[in-house]
């Protein structure tokens, strides 16, 4: 054996070890790999004596273990055991950080969450700083334990928080107390503050991810595919919030929520991850399991279905989370006659089992086929909006973008057929208007908090408006409402008849010019000096309303005609009366199959929107395949034929360019419902048979604004006759208007003299006599 030399470094740093065992320490030493070089089992319960210990202390190596056959390495550190004479100690191996910074910021939260959470904490425990960015923290328990993991980072193996208790030991570092107290100083302490030291030691270990819940059901009842009802309330729920009944939020560290039960005397019960929105309580005084990792999702179905997570996802679909089941065709379903009479729009434009669902409402709510065709046109422009383009040829795209009007006399149920086919979307656009009032309720309410509460709050940002449809809105309200929508927003508006007359409000034309711009997707930029300054890149503004045909007659003007704006709406005027009640109901389930058609269609649409770097929509660009393009030359030079024939009305002439841009959209709205139909329809490329449905619908509004035009003309002139007999009873009024014409409308004159048919089928009567007479 080879005796070590003494310096005085060493008389020091022995003389230290000594007072270390006068003060009730058991020590031992070790070799340069960290592991004691002498057995020291005996040393976990009796003290070394300092004779024995300066022999081990002085060791420099040469002796043979007998078992091993190797040599004892000599002794380079000193040790402290733990667990003797009651002694505990919590490791922070603050080495699993990589930076230096993040090692501070750690130990820094680490102490303060400490300090705040136990009284006296730097009196009561004794704090060394390790060699290696560490910290020792010490102390004596009757409950000393053995070597635990606390704490273990996400994403790491090694602990950063453990316990050195029975069978363990900690090495010296005489001078590196972090506060007055020292080795000597180390003394028992409560169970109490030894289980908040411990918890809030926990607060730091990472859990596992939530395991992700797939509730079993009998049949499908949500997609498995898409979003799922637990993933979609997942994304949308503060697990704080929904906790907000039963848990405070005591502390917030850097990466998660410390939360107390309430009424709880303990400092704490679990913690909230920020990055994942899970709870894991310490706690058993509640009804959620201890030391269980909880989503939103679980922490729901245990709160309202006693953990049952089939009956929670089915709730939570019913209200609208998850994406909708694509549904399957409505079965079952008796042939149903469609009344033809009248009824001119081509309704075989949309797959069968929409023609199937409108049929249904004509026949049980006497809801009208023209005005729900339109009304499908109105929901199917908003839900594409401007996540799509067709391209024409290069340098010409269309929207999907459509202005429609449907006429007709108060009383004919223009509002009940709109209904019947814009409900769901009307749905998911109240949900989204309830839920943003919710959204900014909460975030005034932290905007108003102090700062020290804020500090214990879930940060609240400013939400975004996610309305979609509008009503009574002005334009500059309209256009930043958009400016949050990149992809559109829908008007649907009762009567039509104040939104025309809300175009010039400010001055002439201003309003026009901006609404005929987003018409053509152009960007609208509102700079008023007494409102907010708005601007959007791409408008996408689809519009439906409905309007009695007397009132339309004052829209025909020449600017309306010469602007083009006339021109762009496209006009439904079905010839219809009031209907007796129906006694014949429809079956829930098609209202439902058609509600969750149409839902499924915006989630799909939705989900699939592309964003470039600055927030604007990158559309996808669908085209003509070669047959639909050869079919698309041929109507558009038809169209153009017309505009050229001298026996084509004049006046109506202006109407057909807006037809060239209408064919391509009505055609990429009919192509994105036909592809719904068929999944395996190439969505690039727009059929022929798309190309010829669309030449459908523009046969269909180009022979109904021919139509209201005529009626307006007669309507006009049946006014003109009457205002030359002023003061002359009824009866000459409609001898004048209808001596010059006697097939005209009997309902006309009617109205323009304000009297019932029948009294004009007096009249018809008394002037026939009186012409025999003659």
């Amino acid at each position: 054996m080879i005796n070590r030399v003494f310096t005085l470094k060493d008389m020091i740093e022995l003389d230290k070890c000594n007072k270390l065992i006068d003060d009730g320490f058991s020590l031992i030493t070790v070799s340069n790999n960290k592991i004691p070089n002498f057995k020291w089992k005996q040393y976990q319960s009796t003290q070394v004596d300092k004779k024995k210990f300066e022999w081990y202390y002085n060791y420099k190596g040469g002796l043979i273990n007998e078992n091993t056959n190797k040599e004892i390495p000599p002794t380079e550190n000193i040790g402290i055991v733990t667990g003797y004479d009651y002694l505990e100690c919590i490791d922070v191996d603050l080495k699993v950080f990589s930076t230096a910074k993040e090692q501070k910021e750690f130990w820094d939260e680490y102490l303060s969450f400490l300090q705040d959470n136990i009284l006296d904490f730097d009196e009561k425990f004794v704090i060394y700083k390790t060699k290696n960015a560490g910290y020792h923290i010490l102390y004596k328990t009757k409950r000393v334990d053995g070597n635990k993991k606390i704490a273990v980072l996400k994403g790491h193996k090694e602990a950063v928080i453990e316990t050195r208790g029975i069978g363990g030991y900690i090495f010296t570092y005489y001078g590196k107390n972090l506060f007055k107290t020292t080795y000597k100083d180390v003394k028992f302490v409560s169970d109490e503050d030894r289980n908040i030291l411990w918890s809030c030691s926990k607060i730091y270990n990472h859990v596992e991810d939530a395991e992700i819940i797939i509730p079993k059901t009998d049949k499908k009842n949500y997609s498995q595919d898409g979003l799922t009802p637990w993933e979609d309330y997942n994304n949308q729920t503060s697990m704080i919030e929904l906790l907000a009944s039963e848990f405070d939020v005591v502390t917030n560290l850097s990466n998660k929520y410390v939360i107390r039960r309430k009424g709880a005397e303990s400092p704490h019960s679990g913690y909230i991850f920020k990055d994942t929105n899970c709870m894991y309580l310490f706690s058993t005084a509640t009804i959620f399991d201890a030391e269980k990792l909880y989503s939103p999702f679980t922490a729901y179905a245990k709160m309202y279905h006693n953990g049952d997570t089939s009956q929670a996802a089915k709730d939570l679909y019913s209200h609208g989370f998850g994406e909708r089941l694509r549904p399957e065709p409505v079965i079952n379903l008796q042939p149903i006659d469609l009344n033809t009479e009248d009824v001119e729009f081509p309704i075989e434009v949309f797959p069968l089992e929409l023609q199937r669902y409108m049929k249904l409402c004509q026949v049980t709510l006497n809801n009208s086929i023209d005005y729900m065709g339109c009304s499908l046109l109105f929901v199917s422009s908003i839900i594409i909006g401007n996540s799509t383009l067709i391209q024409v040829k290069r340098g010409w795209n269309e929207t999907a973008n459509l202005w429609l009007a449907l006429v007709g006399r108060a009383g004919v149920g223009k509002t009940p057929s709109i209904n019947s086919i814009t409900f769901p979307l009307d749905n998911i656009n109240n949900r989204e208007i309830k839920k943003f009032i919710k959204d900014y309720d909460k975030f005034e309410k932290y905007i108003d908090l102090e700062k020290a509460e804020k500090q214990l709050s879930e940060e609240i940002k400013k939400p975004r408006k996610t309305q979609f449809i509008v009503n009574d809105i002005t334009l500059e309200a309209l256009v930043e409402l958009h400016s949050e929508n990149k992809n559109g927003i829908g008007v649907n508006k009762d009567e039509l008849a104040g939104w025309f007359k809300d175009m010039n409000k400010y001055r002439q034309g201003s309003d026009l010019e901006h609404w005929l711009s987003s018409w053509s997707g152009k960007q609208i930029n509102m700079n008023r000096k007494t409102a907010k300054s708005a601007f959007v890149e791409r408008a996408f503004i689809p519009v439906l309303g409905g309007i009695q045909p007397s009132i339309m007659d004052g829209f025909y003007t020449d600017e309306n005609k010469d602007s083009g704006f006339i021109d762009r709406m496209l006009f439904s005027y079905p010839e219809l009366m009031p209907a007796d009640y129906c006694e014949r109901e429809m079956e829930q389930e098609h209202l439902d199959w058609y509600s969750d058609y149409i839902v499924s269609f915006y989630e799909s649409v939705k989900k699939n929107i592309n964003y470039t770097k600055d927030n604007e929509i990158e559309p996808s660009i669908i085209r003509f395949s070669k047959e639909a393009n050869q079919e698309w030359i041929k109507i558009h030079n038809k169209i153009i034929s017309h505009q050229k024939s001298d026996e084509e009305n004049e006046y109506m002439k202006s109407m057909y360019p807006k037809q060239i841009s209408y064919i391509p959209r009505f055609s990429l709205i009919i192509h994105c419902l036909s592809c719904r139909e068929d999944s395996k329809k190439d969505f690039n490329l727009v059929s022929k048979d798309s190309v010829l449905k669309a030449e459908m619908l523009s046969n269909y509004f180009v022979s109904m604004s021919k139509k209201i035009k005529g009626q307006s003309n007669v309507r006009n002139d049946i006014g003109y006759a009457i205002s030359l007999m002023k003061g002359k009873s009824d009866y000459d009024k409609f001898k004048s208007v209808f001596s010059s014409n006697n097939n005209i409308s009997k309902s006309m004159i009617a109205d323009k003299l304000g009297i019932s048919r029948q009294s004009v089928y007096n009249y018809i009567k008394k002037y026939e006599d009186e012409t025999k007479a003659k």
